[in-house]
């Protein structure tokens, strides 16, 4: 029996896949808990539909994303910090104060958790810190810690 899985299933394949499998494992396991499709004329073609429209919605998010990471591209975002008498700071710069600083200096909304440091940042100076703004999109910034 063929089926297209609405979900990914592990050891049978993946999201919109139309695959071949007993007609008693689809009857009673893959359709029943909503994991399958009976892969029929008009479910193929809402399928194919469905592909398409998510195709372009990916590629509108890539450009979306390469536009960000075209300004984004070795800027410098100036972070301000608490520091001792010997520059050292006091804790250390987060990713979330790097993606507040992004938000206020470029406009741009970051998830805190795609900022990936080379180092921890616990004194002053310039550090390399990496945005992994897609899978395949990714920018490197420099975050400059001054103190406050």
């Amino acid at each position: 029996m063929e089926v297209i899985l609405t979900q990914d299933v592990d050891k049978v394949g993946a999201y919109n896949e139309v695959i071949k499998v007993r007609s008693g494992y689809a009857r009673n396991f893959l359709i029943p808990k909503g994991l399958a499709l009976v892969a029929n004329d008009g479910n193929k073609k809402m399928i194919a539909d469905k592909v398409k429209h998510h195709l372009a919605k990916q590629e509108k998010a890539m450009a979306e994303f390469r536009a960000v990471a075209e300004q984004l591209n070795n800027a410098v975002i100036t972070v301000g910090a608490k520091t001792g008498t010997s520059g050292k700071i006091f804790g250390a710069v987060t990713n979330l104060q790097v993606a507040d600083a992004i938000k206020k200096q470029k406009g741009f909304e970051v998830d805190r958790k795609k900022i990936h440091f080379s180092e921890d940042i616990k004194n002053l100076g310039t550090y390399a810190a990496t945005i992994q703004l897609h899978k395949d999109v990714s920018v490197s910034i420099n975050v400059e810690v001054v103190g406050e």
